[in-house]
């Protein structure tokens, strides 16, 4: 498979996830974008879910200039400064719906963040919550859904917080 596929089957994947995800999630609650990047899924999620609250988490802020969210919903740094905080001031268990796309190159480096942040994004989600992201992530009181949906197994992950 050439890098350019690979690419197109990544984005295909998160659009069918990220519009499954938006008629999944849970009425009440935040949604959660983690790694804003150039912006395109989160457009893509504030289009599919208007109105919804949408916090947006990004070390270094580089989107395209209508991908940013309003005043007050990008909040800038390192996850591991700003998740605890947000925990705090929002409460565990605020969030139905968290995307997060941060994967690098390096599948080590990958799997170790992914370990780190996994307490947090457990503490944050709602029971029924669900979490989509491009990697594994380890949480006790979430269920791997994965195989669930229409994405090809180890493209993307799919977990929903048990109530």
């Amino acid at each position: 498979m050439t890098r350019l596929d690979s690419a197109i089957r990544r984005l295909a994947a998160q659009r069918e996830l990220l519009d499954w995800g938006s008629r999944e999630a849970g009425p009440e609650g935040l949604v959660l974008e983690i790694g804003l990047g150039n912006g395109r899924t989160y457009d893509h999620l504030r289009d599919r879910l208007p109105g919804r609250e949408i916090y947006v988490f990004e070390r270094s802020p580089a989107a395209h200039p209508d991908c940013y969210p309003p005043e007050g919903y990008l909040i800038v740094g390192d996850l591991f400064d700003t998740l605890g905080p947000f925990i705090e001031r929002h409460g565990q268990g605020s969030a139905a719906l968290i995307h997060i796309d941060i994967g690098s190159g390096d599948e080590d480096a990958n799997r170790s963040l992914a370990g780190r942040l996994s307490p947090f994004l457990e503490a944050l989600l709602q029971p029924g919550g669900l979490l989509l992201g491009d990697r594994a992530f380890d949480m006790p009181s979430c269920r791997d859904i994965s195989a669930e949906t229409n994405v090809p197994e180890g493209r993307y992950f799919v977990y929903r917080k048990e109530a």
